[in-house]
């Protein structure tokens, strides 16, 4: 009997069936730093500890994408160990903050199957949970992910789609967040002077600049979250496999996409859900990503009067500037994008 995995398959799941995933993570400040050297991250709530205790903080809080990609990656060994690529998201809350020095830990419920007509691979369905030591939910998220059968006849234990809410209401954001002092909230130290009431539903913003992908810094990143995803890692199979070469994780664009955003959003500090979320074509070492956003809603928060919610789409692009707000062509995506992202951000009033 080995005492090595292979990972589950697609035949090895069952609707209804919860995992406990291995293996409990400390957040630190030195992950803060990797973090911040890939991503470039300028949020200063997230950046500073004087900033963030001025307005109502404790302390800086971590980043709530580095928070989900640490969940994220304690679910890939049981989950996507043997995915051909993650599909999308929906449903996510960022629940409770996450300091340096806190402990976190995932389980997963499958509550969904589908296999392909290939019978070569299905689509797994799973809401994961993030909690702290204390026992807190820190985060919750559902998503879909492609995952290879290891026998192609290999019979399928029920199927189901599960029917996903297309966004969150605002009334269930902000649990993540505490009161702010919006009187010490310092645009100038925060680098915009645009609230709440400076956006308009239906504004699109261009986030102008634009970031390279080397192989080591995707590589880097997705091993600092302990995720093992063979296609992001070995170029030996993957040199053989449909694109002939590793595949970017598709939370590094999702990472990308939310630093560049802060060129037009550098106030909206706080990621209180995603609604939804496609990875439309896949990235590669050597491209350049650039990303727009439209403002898709606004909302005030029936619990607080202290910030306001925006409902943001993030388009993220490989080697194609977004001035002209690429999108479609025709009925079909533009080629040149790879993120559409439906999220919630709070933003001070």
């Amino acid at each position: 009997m080995t005492k090595t995995s292979s990972g589950n398959f697609f035949e090895d799941f069952r609707i209804g069936q919860t995992i406990r995933h291995a293996t409990p993570r400390t957040v630190t400040t030195g992950d803060v730093a990797i973090y911040n050297g890939l991503f470039g991250a300028r949020f200063a709530v997230q950046s500073s500890d004087a900033f963030a205790k001025a307005i109502g903080y404790p302390r800086s809080p971590i980043d709530d994408l580095l928070v989900f990609h640490i969940v994220f990656g304690k679910t890939v060994p049981d989950i996507s160990l043997n995915a051909v690529a993650n599909l999308g998201y929906a449903n996510c809350r960022f629940l409770a903050p996450v300091y340096p020095g806190d402990t976190l830990n995932a389980v997963s419920e499958v509550i969904g199957l589908k296999e392909n007509s290939s019978r070569k691979t299905g689509i797994v369905f799973v809401r994961s949970v993030g909690y702290r030591s204390d026992g807190a939910r820190v985060l919750e998220y559902v998503r879909w992910v492609m995952v290879r059968k290891r026998d192609e006849n290999a019979p399928v234990s029920g199927e189901h789609v599960p029917r996903l809410p297309t966004a969150l209401e605002p009334k269930v954001l902000g649990d993540a967040c505490p009161p702010i002092d919006t009187s010490a909230y310092d645009n100038g130290l925060a680098g915009s002077a645009h609230r709440f009431a400076d956006y308009s539903a239906g504004e699109k913003i261009d986030h102008s600049d634009g970031i390279t992908v080397e192989e080591a810094e995707h590589m880097i990143a997705t091993r600092l979250y302990q995720n093992t995803a063979r296609i992001h890692f070995n170029q030996f199979i993957e040199g053989q496999g449909r694109f002939g070469r590793r595949l970017i994780y598709g939370g590094h664009v999702i990472s990308l996409a939310r630093a560049l955003s802060f060129n037009g959003l550098a106030n909206a500090f706080h990621v209180a859900a995603i609604n939804g979320g496609r990875h439309v074509a896949p990235l590669f070492a050597g491209n350049t990503v650039f990303a727009w956003s439209e403002i898709l809603a606004k909302a005030e928060l029936p619990q607080r009067s202290d910030l306001g919610a925006l409902r943001v789409r993030t388009i993220a692009t490989r080697d194609k500037p977004c001035g002209d707000f690429p999108l479609k062509t025709g009925d079909a995506d533009d080629p040149a994008v790879i993120l559409d992202l439906d999220y919630w951000v709070l933003i001070p009033r």
